[in-house]
């Protein structure tokens, strides 16, 4: 087979131009310490690295459900202590108050109950920034609504907010919620945080009942009826109490996945689109070397003539 100078010179180029290209590119890696720059200098880790770019703005997007969850169960979580103060000064009134206590005494307990049912409905009207925490769903209003009587004591107390809880993701198909709706008197759902007939529980409405029964000074009353209230009160808040503790524990625990998990694909992703410098500067100095003796040996291919042959 003839094989013409043509051909060699094609050839040659075609060598000079791969070694240039693969040169170009290793510079390239070495200055700017990538490797991956396009999706064509290796397809299968863009792939990849596209695949863990999506999950780390997954994770990114959890982070932030659990951070806002977190600060959201820390104002609950200051509430619900508030409510197991005025739960346990309230037990104690309801004890104190026997029929060893004068009218006047009864009176100052009741006093002290209005002060009690005030500090329950302002916590119950916490908000968040600018959502209120125990109105469900129904997040833009007070919760609670109080009326007064002429004199300015409490006299009645109405929730208006709903039993729905909102769910937020904090990981792959699971869904969490912080702050339980205020009141629950359906007979299903999520319990109520003060009150829940499923429980025997509504915290001011006993506590309006003790008041009302320290004015009259109904001892009997408030020995055989209000105590027995407030228990379960009390018993229904500690369960509250429970259920948060465990929920601020996933949250805690869900963070931590969640960072572990974004740093595990950053540096997945590093190995794919960093270059190892050393590795880079080797294989540089090689091409080079490659390109180097392919100039060479060009310039002595184009500098060969006919005549050389025939000598």
């Amino acid at each position: 087979m003839r094989v013409t100078s043509n051909s060699f010179n094609a050839a040659v180029v075609d060598q000079l131009n791969r070694l240039s290209s693969k040169q170009y590119a290793l510079q390239r890696q070495a200055s700017t310490g990538r490797r991956l720059e396009n999706a064509s200098d290796d397809p299968e880790a863009a792939r990849q690295v596209l695949g863990l770019q999506t999950r780390l703005q997954t994770q990114a997007q959890y982070q932030k459900n659990i951070s806002a969850l977190t600060d959201k169960a820390a104002a609950v979580y200051s509430a619900l202590q508030g409510f197991q103060k005025v739960s346990s000064r309230a037990g104690e009134i309801a004890t104190l108050a026997d029929g060893t206590k004068s009218p006047a005494e009864l009176k100052t307990y009741a006093t002290e109950v209005n002060q009690l049912i005030e500090q329950v409905v302002q916590q119950a009207n916490t908000k968040q920034g600018d959502a209120y925490l125990f109105g469900g769903t129904r997040s833009d209003k007070p919760p609670y609504v109080l009326t007064r009587d002429s004199q300015g004591n409490p006299q009645s107390v109405a929730y208006q907010g709903n039993t729905s809880v909102a769910p937020t993701e904090i990981s792959a198909d699971v869904a969490v919620s912080v702050g339980p709706p205020g009141a629950n008197t359906t007979g299903s759902g999520p319990r109520g945080l003060l009150s829940d007939d499923r429980f025997g529980a509504d915290f001011l409405q006993h506590l309006i009942s003790l008041r009302d029964h320290l004015l009259k000074g109904d001892t009997a009353a408030v020995s055989a009826n209000d105590r027995a209230g407030l228990a379960k009160d009390e018993d229904n808040l500690v369960n509250h109490v429970a259920d948060h503790g465990a929920l601020s524990a996933r949250l805690q625990a869900a963070a931590t996945a969640a960072t572990s998990q974004s740093q595990t694909d950053r540096e997945s992703i590093s190995q794919n689109v960093d270059a190892d410098l050393a590795q880079t500067l080797v294989q540089l100095g090689s091409v080079q070397t490659a390109y180097q003796a392919a100039l060479q040996s060009a310039a002595r291919l184009m500098s060969t003539s006919l005549m050389d042959y025939l000598r």
